[in-house]
């Protein structure tokens, strides 16, 4: 199983992006979709995360610029980010909770990371 992210890059303040990630691989069955982030010096953190039944969630400093969304039929969610701010200079991470064949053990697993980077 992979999880393949894309569409970082550099914007100004304001800006916006969208990242993107697909999983691949044998897949049976996906839990939950999420990103995080890590910035220089920081702990990896929950940006939002979708699970497969339930309410998305978000961290407080993206809410209301953020939106998550998977496509339950491709495997794949994105990240819209609106009004960009320097602060959320990061390395963003794709993360998901699957099964890869029916019956076995859920496990996590984590892309590779797109860099993001908001200028002033």
């Amino acid at each position: 199983v992979q999880l393949q992210a894309s569409g970082g890059g550099l914007v100004q303040a304001g800006g916006s992006l969208r990242l993107s990630c697909a999983a691949s691989g044998s897949i049976f069955s996906i839990n939950t979709m999420s990103w995080y982030r890590q910035a220089p010096g920081k702990q990896r953190e929950l940006v939002a995360g979708q699970p497969s039944t339930g309410s998305t969630r978000y961290a407080d400093s993206v809410r209301g610029r953020f939106t998550i969304s998977r496509d339950n039929t491709k495997n794949t969610v994105s990240l819209q980010m609106n009004s960009l701010k320097p602060e959320d200079t990061a390395v963003y991470y794709c993360y998901a909770i699957l099964q890869s064949t029916a019956g076995n053990p859920y496990y996590t697993y984590w892309g590779h990371g797109t860099l993001v980077t908001v200028s002033q």
